[in-house]
């Protein structure tokens, strides 16, 4: 049956190791537990450090709630560091075989200030090489395959966090999203996660803090209490990232409900047809929307009076542009290239086909579309639309070829549904839906104006107070 430690939120955790009703010790065994039995299934979590070495680490953690000290955010919580994000003490592969012995010089700024938050890190959570595409498998580490079904994706580039969460291996995630690694993956594994606005948790991972400003890294979790718990460890101003944004105050406060009678939600939905979809998706993402409605909050479908091919230029240019940037020193070395995957291969070769006019082009259009939202923004106080345009597919299968009878002309083309919220850095939270016919899982991108993050979470929270998802989960979980 679940494992009880397994199944308590994070915030509930928290407040056991402080008040000493649960150890951290008892805490790390019953996710070493946890672990054992799910991630063969799963394959989640890689480099899982020794048990023997995590549990004398948590004996630590006991050692300093008992000295009376005051405790981090996280003390004592195992948690596993997606494998995008550079740790000084654990080999950071990216999921290639480039980097499968690389051991990075230094923490990246979230993971120093996760370690000083507290938490135990176990291991790395699956990722796709280098984090492209939302399907996640490598040469390295293998397919992780989804909560749900194990036959499915687990969707990505946050595919290992999703399913580390969603399987109750660790109490918190956390991820990156570039073009939609916080969402779909949360949105096929039935768990949360959130884009926050651009700067709101500082990123310096590529090196240049000025131009490559489409990914941001965030939080992952089960409910969204414990998503705003694991942002608030993540959040704050740091000078090595300039544009990074100073913590508000409200940061440093549990999240609490707000009153959401009035709010005016604009149902983006397959954006007027532009959009394919594959059959119930949108079934799915518009029966949830009742809960808004439950919650006192107008609803109306709204189309952007946009070309939305447009936004897709800018983004598979400006993305290409800060790709070829990244890699194109692998692609440059003979003895690497043949290592690449060939959707890595795509980006650097369309990267290096733009000129500086192109790049100012997509960057122009870039600031024309977020112009568009920000009058959108006075109509509606949020956008929502679905997380994904299919439901989880074969885990066998690279990248789905069609949708909705439509060809893909490339491997994140089925992917586009988060490109307008990505593309101009809004916050954007990732919530449950709902399941199809077949019992797969879909979710809901809920987008707030810049810098809104808090007022995003707080409806988030009304939203799984009216919806109740906190209440389903793998049925895997109750197998004796």
């Amino acid at each position: 049956m679940e494992n009880a430690i397994t199944a308590m939120r994070a915030v509930d955790l928290r407040r056991a190791i402080g008040a000493r009703t649960l150890s951290c010790r008892e805490v790390m065994q019953a996710s070493l537990d946890q672990i054992e039995r799910f991630n063969p299934i799963h394959n989640a979590i890689t480099g899982l450090i020794a048990p023997e070495i995590l549990l004398k680490k948590a004996d630590a953690c006991d050692a300093m709630v008992a000295s009376g000290a005051p405790l981090p955010l996280l003390h004592g919580f195992p948690h596993a560091l997606k494998d995008l994000t550079a740790t000084a003490d654990m080999v950071c592969a990216m999921g290639s075989p480039i980097l499968r012995d690389f051991v990075p010089v230094a923490d990246s700024i979230m993971v120093e200030r996760m370690r000083r938050s507290g938490a135990i890190f176990i291991g790395k959570t699956n990722v796709p090489e280098f984090g492209l595409g939302s399907h996640t498998f490598n040469p390295v580490h293998g397919i992780t395959r989804n909560a749900f079904d194990p036959r499915l994706s687990a969707g990505g580039s946050s595919g290992g966090a999703a399913v580390a969460l969603a399987m109750r291996m660790v109490p918190l995630a956390d991820g990156s999203d570039m073009m939609g690694s916080l969402r779909n993956p949360a949105g096929w594994n039935h768990v949360c996660g959130f884009r926050p606005s651009f700067g709101r948790v500082p990123i310096n991972g590529s090196g240049d803090v000025y131009f490559h400003q489409l990914a941001t890294e965030g939080p992952m979790a089960r409910n969204i209490e414990d998503l705003a718990l694991l942002l608030s460890a993540q959040v704050g101003y740091d000078a090595r990232a300039p544009l990074s944004l100073e913590t508000e105050p409200a940061f440093d406060q549990p999240l609490t409900p707000a009153d959401m009678r009035g709010k005016r939600i604009g149902w983006l939905g397959d954006l007027g047809g532009y959009l394919p979809m594959e059959a119930e998706v949108l079934a799915v993402c518009e029966a949830a929307l009742v809960h808004f409605k439950a919650m006192g909050c107008e609803i109306a479908p709204v189309t952007p009076d946009f070309d939305m091919n447009r936004v897709w230029q800018s983004w598979i240019e400006l993305r290409a542009f800060q790709v070829a940037a990244s890699l194109g020193a692998f692609y440059d070395n003979p003895v690497q290239r043949p290592l690449l995957r060939v959707e890595a291969i795509y980006e650097i070769e369309a990267g290096r086909r733009l000129s500086a006019q192109d790049v100012a082009r997509a960057s122009l259009e870039r600031s024309i579309w977020y112009q568009e939202l920000r009058r959108l923004f006075t109509r509606y106080d949020y956008l929502v639309l679905p997380t994904a345009q299919t439901f989880a597919f074969d885990a066998q299968w690279r990248w789905p070829k069609t949708i909705g009878g439509r060809a893909m002309d490339s491997y994140h083309r089925w992917m586009e549904v988060v490109v307008p919220a990505s593309l101009v850095g809004l916050p954007t939270l990732a919530v449950p839906a709902g399941f199809n016919s077949s019992g797969q899982a879909m979710g809901l991108q809920i987008i707030g104006p810049g810098r809104m993050d808090l007022s995003v979470l707080q409806i988030g929270l009304g939203y799984q107070e009216a919806s109740g998802f906190t209440k389903i989960h793998p049925v895997g979980l109750d197998a004796a």
